[in-house]
């Protein structure tokens, strides 16, 4: 059996772009996935918020990524879509628009509070009766199906090998993993690293090992390409979606985790849309936290829900067609990715959880991929799953 030098298990813009960047640093690598329809990714926003960086090492990632998506598209031989445009963050009339503003302040690129006749100017669709104004700022922003995609088939041209299969199973030889088990055969290397997402858990889980590594059920709405124009990103100013993160995280939650069917929250709704350059729509989001990968969730009821929400602000987004989609969206307890060596396991590695993946996660695939072949880097030696474990 040949033993590669790297296996990556799953294939979302995680894996797809850590792939890409081993097997630029000369390394055998087998990227591995199940192809799911359903991958946060696809149904990403596929937003790089690029402003948002709020110390030192946020900040330098933010920059360093938006810099990459520049020329990503020459540097893969194939577009991504990447373009700049305007995020509109919405401040509902119920929220004071200084006290909102104020919490932007500490970001790199502090958005500017404008007035909602101003926000109407910048995105006609905008009912002005619906908004007391706006926080606006310049986003990045990429198609995430045909990012991987891209990564893909640069990572193909330099030699990387690429199975669509299910890992049902990590080799374990004392305190070692050795390789990967798929329905079919088993697959050797020197090193495994999980870049699976929320199905991260489960994997690691079957070796005994608990990880901080959490995620939400993401729900939105998918449209096809429809007669309608969007010209910014729409998304709410006072988003719940950090907060409850931040809550259900925390370490006296970790037992819940272990427990099927926890409902660790109640679920949160924050009306946001974007428009792709093909025309389609991505209506969301609700977030719900439930320790199940697939529970039975109330698509009829959350679709509701959503297209009452967005309707309220979009009023021509009310009839749209569209499909109500279903993800989950990984993240760890402190907004940092878990990356690296999982400590007592030898040849064990995470890459994952990624809060704000279109806008760190670049460069962090790059920095890691040269420092896993002896390269330094004090950056990425702050990110490592080591931090959490005691």
């Amino acid at each position: 059996m040949q033993t590669v030098d790297w296996i990556v298990v799953g294939n979302g813009i995680a894996g797809a772009a850590l792939s890409y960047e081993l097997v630029k640093q000369q390394q055998s690598v087998l990227l591995i996935d199940a192809a799911s329809s359903d991958s946060g990714t696809r149904y990403s926003y596929g937003g790089i918020a690029y402003w948002s960086g709020t110390d030192e090492t946020t900040k330098a990632l933010c920059q360093a990524g938006i810099e990459r998506h520049r020329q990503l598209s020459d540097e893969l031989g194939a577009e991504t879509e990447f373009r700049e445009l305007d995020l509109l963050l919405t401040i509902a009339p119920e929220h004071d628009l200084e006290q909102t503003a104020q919490q932007y302040a500490h970001y790199a690129i502090p958005p500017q509070l404008i007035s909602a006749a101003e926000a109407c100017d910048r995105e006609p669709q905008l009912n002005r009766d619906a908004i007391a104004g706006a926080m606006l700022v310049k986003h990045g922003h990429v198609h995430p199906v045909k990012t991987v995609e891209a990564y893909n088939q640069a990572f193909r041209r330099l030699g990387g090998q690429h199975i669509v299969a299910s890992v049902s199973g990590l080799v374990r030889v004392g305190e070692q993993v050795t390789g990967v088990i798929t329905p079919t055969q088993a697959y050797a290397a020197r090193q495994v690293a999980i870049a699976a997402g929320a199905y991260s858990r489960p994997l690691l889980a079957a070796l005994g090992l608990q990880v901080p590594l959490y995620y939400t059920h993401a729900e939105i709405i998918e449209t096809p390409p429809v007669e309608l124009t969007l010209q910014s990103l729409i998304m709410p100013a006072n988003s719940q979606r950090f907060e409850l993160e931040a809550k259900v995280s925390q370490p006296e939650k970790a037992a819940l985790w272990q427990t099927p069917n926890q409902v660790l929250a109640a679920p949160i709704l924050d009306a946001g849309a974007i428009q792709f350059l093909d025309g389609s729509i991505r209506i969301g989001q609700i977030s719900r936290v439930h320790t199940t990968l697939d529970p039975s969730l109330p698509a009829a009821e959350s679709e509701a829900a959503l297209r009452a929400a967005i309707a309220a602000q979009l009023p021509a987004l009310a009839a749209v067609p569209g499909s109500w989609r279903h993800c989950r969206v990984t993240f760890s307890r402190d907004g940092l990715p878990l990356i690296g060596p999982v400590p007592g396991i030898e040849g064990l590695q995470l890459f994952s959880g990624f809060t704000s993946p279109f806008a760190m996660l670049m460069p962090v695939a790059e920095r890691f991929a040269r420092w896993a072949v002896g390269a330094a880097d004090p950056l990425i030696e702050t990110m490592l799953a080591a931090r959490f474990f005691d």
